[in-house]
């Protein structure tokens, strides 16, 4: 493995790129720092120069804007790396929150690298950390996954994988596809604890929290508008019985389940614990009916 080491920025003779967040929602959470690095970097590399544009206009910035989205990468990433090599200093944004989180960006970073151009990251608004810390779920560990599959068989593949993941879990989902997106999280997870983040830093900013049960049950109550965060809680014991399983755990006895479990590799309280979770019952019951107390 070769260590790459970006040297200060005075020993460059090339130009920098800057990966400049934008607000998610309301324009003063612009800071003051991005303000003034998009009036003079020498050229801004946007995802959508139209939704740009009216960012620039707000903040009465004269930047010249060039496109660059998921479209065109292979061919602007070439021109934009010669651009940097001659001197120009390029700031990039999406058209909301970090570059490269669910946007463009990342094969650019890779490649200023690769050539030896220095990438300054300038912090600002991110949706799923600004959703996570209001969700009520644990904060930390958490998951970044951003969107899933939008193929149906692909999606629950995706999940199934993640199923046994400790750390919170945080999606973006657009609204037209959250109720299947919902459903499909409910049907491999199960009933946990979840939030929804909808709109954020926006006049109608709004959280929803309950379980999923809860969440799919509002998604087909609700007329869906506007841009979603997912967060569900991890799995605390680090697994889940598979679906295709629990009609047949189900229709053993408690005691055989927990044994089942057991046999399987799971740990005693870890399996009395789902046991419990699966058949709705108090943990302390399935407890003492497993080890045969009282």
């Amino acid at each position: 493995m070769t260590l790459r080491t970006q040297m200060s920025f005075e020993k460059h003779d090339t130009g920098k790129l800057y990966l400049i967040p934008t607000p998610i929602g309301n324009l003063e959470d612009m800071t003051f720092r991005a303000v003034n690095l998009l009036k003079e970097v020498d050229l801004i590399a946007a995802e959508d120069t139209r939704n740009t544009q009216k960012l620039l206009n707000h903040f009465e910035i004269k930047t010249k804007q060039i496109s660059f989205h998921e479209h065109n990468t292979e061919s602007r990433i070439p021109e934009l790396i010669k651009k940097m090599e001659d001197g120009l200093n390029i700031g990039q944004v999406s058209d909301a929150g970090m570059p490269s989180i669910s946007d463009p960006g990342h094969e650019l970073v890779e490649r200023c690298i690769e050539m030896g151009i220095p990438v300054v990251s300038i912090p600002g608004p991110s949706a799923g950390m600004t959703s996570l810390i209001a969700s009520g779920l644990s904060p930390q560990p958490f998951l970044f996954y951003g969107f899933l599959n939008r193929k149906p068989k692909e999606q629950r593949a995706e999940l199934e994988e993640l199923s046994q993941e400790k750390p919170t879990l945080i999606f973006y989902e657009a609204p037209h596809r959250l109720k299947k997106t919902l459903v499909n999280l409910q049907k491999v997870l199960g009933n946990r604890k979840a939030t929804l983040g909808r709109e954020l830093t926006k006049r109608y900013e709004e959280y929803i929290r309950g379980t999923l049960d809860d969440l799919v049950q509002w998604s087909q109550d609700t007329q869906i508008r506007g841009e979603f965060v997912i967060m569900v809680a991890g799995n605390p014991d680090g697994t889940l019985v598979d679906n295709a399983d629990e009609d047949a755990l189900l229709a053993l006895s408690i005691e055989n389940q927990v044994q089942k479990l057991i046999d399987s590799g799971e740990k005693t309280n870890a399996a009395i614990k789902q046991v419990a979770k699966l058949n709705q019952l108090v943990r302390q019951d399935v407890y003492n009916q497993f080890h045969k107390i009282g």
